[in-house]
């Protein structure tokens, strides 16, 4: 994503934009509208009420460092409660070539790349309430141009010749609709391209020892999938955590298979064990477990971001499996694209069309690699985590590959 700047070849048409849904993505889309649109007109409909505190939501996310850039260009990014991401550990129980074990894990670091961090970790909450407070107060000085209709629900939209009517209790003509609801797997709508990966994500915080470096992040691929650490600020334990002031915690999202949960039965020593035994060392003992939440996973995507004037973004339109991290910086790498692309070209319809095109690469790269990787965990081909471990192992050993994979996770497909 590049630097904010006027493009003082091109004036774009006064635009009316409706944006469906005040999370991350649709927040932030419509700040980049109206820095990068100035004459836009832009309403935000939210079901939430504006005086709902969301500053308190637990929920944790890993954002890239492109998406950290982006926050920070518009005056939003809050530093002083996110956890820097300054390695990346993959990997999985080492498999057997020739009767020797070969070390399968590829480490990622911050350092390496030249960057002062791969990313950042932090909860929902503590995303969510400055960009509200920031779009707040671009309403406040800006009536004419920046408007937010919480607590009004959007029951449907309808195209109609050159725009689409927004229906929140009243119907509303606007130039453009940007649907940016997100939602989890189990409770949204199908889409085109619909899998239901049959597996189940156990989400919560562990306490790490002190050995594990700050700012430490791990995947571990298990026979049953994935495990993931992200490590999260150490000011104050999170809810529910367990955890005292001042220790080291990390999110966990644990993903095994529905249909034989080998999670839900165990208590929270017996989880404890269990992750103990499938973590590396790297990782440390683990030494607290706290409540966990289960979420059924799935791809759930439409084919195409544009249908008439309205576009889909982020989780509106391609919820993916954690596997990589990577779905609300796919959706922050939408908006970012269709707001650049409308203040480069005056006409809508071509501008939805660049959009489309722009995107696809990187939004469908990314769809078919963690559609892949959630599906190689329920395949029983013999030699495939062999296969997983050799790739792990060659990317550790070429760097120009790791360079590549760790570019890939900052600033996704360019």
């Amino acid at each position: 994503m590049e630097a904010f700047a006027p493009s003082p070849s091109v004036s774009p048409a006064p635009q009316h934009l409706a944006v469906i849904g005040a999370g991350p993505v649709g927040l932030t889309l419509a700040l980049l509208a109206h820095r990068l649109l100035p004459d836009a007109r832009i309403t935000v409909f939210d079901a939430r009420p504006a005086d709902r505190d969301v500053s308190a939501d637990p929920r944790t996310l890993a954002l890239s460092l492109g998406s950290v850039q982006l926050l920070q260009r518009l005056g939003v990014w809050p530093a002083e409660v996110a956890q820097p991401i300054l390695q990346v550990h993959v990997s999985q129980a080492p498999p057997t070539l020739g009767g020797q074990h070969l070390r399968a894990e590829v480490a990622l670091s911050a350092r390496d790349e030249g960057v002062p961090m791969l990313g950042a970790v932090l909860r929902y909450g503590q995303i969510v309430a400055p960009l509200q407070r920031a779009w707040a107060a671009a309403c406040a000085a800006h009536p004419e141009n920046c408007a937010m209709r919480f607590g009004t629900p959007v029951a449907a939209l309808k195209d109609v010749p050159g725009g689409v009517e927004v229906d929140a209790g009243v119907m509303d003509a606007f130039d453009l609709a940007v649907v940016a609801e997100g939602g989890v797997f189990a409770d949204q709508a199908r889409k085109a391209v619909v899998h239901d990966y049959r597996q189940n994500a156990w989400v919560g915080t562990v306490t790490l020892d002190a050995s594990v470096p700050s700012g430490a992040a791990f995947e571990r691929f298990t026979r049953h999938g994935p495990v993931a650490l992200l490590p999260l600020p150490t000011l104050s334990p999170l809810p529910g955590s367990g955890g005292a002031s001042g220790q080291r915690q990390a999110s966990l999202v644990w993903c095994v298979p529905a249909d034989d949960d080998p999670v839900r039965a165990l208590d929270d020593a017996q989880r404890l064990a269990v992750l103990r035994s499938v973590l590396p060392e790297a990782a440390g003992q683990l030494q607290n477990v706290g409540p966990l939440k289960c979420f059924a996973l799935g791809l759930n995507a439409e084919r195409s971001l544009v249908q008439g004037r309205t576009v889909r973004i982020g989780n509106a339109a391609q919820t993916l499996h954690p596997v990589a991290g990577q779905g609300l910086n796919l959706g922050l790498r939408d908006a970012f694209a269709l707001i650049d692309t409308l203040r480069r070209t005056p006409d809508i319809e071509r501008a939805l069309r660049r959009v489309e095109w722009a995107r696809a690469p990187d939004r469908w790269s990314m769809i078919a690699a963690t559609d892949f990787l959630a599906r190689s965990f329920t395949w029983q081909w013999p030699g495939l985590p062999a296969a997983r471990g050799l790739g792990l192992a060659l990317l550790q050993l070429v760097p120009p590959l790791k360079s590549a994979l760790a570019r890939q996770m900052m600033f996704g497909r360019r």
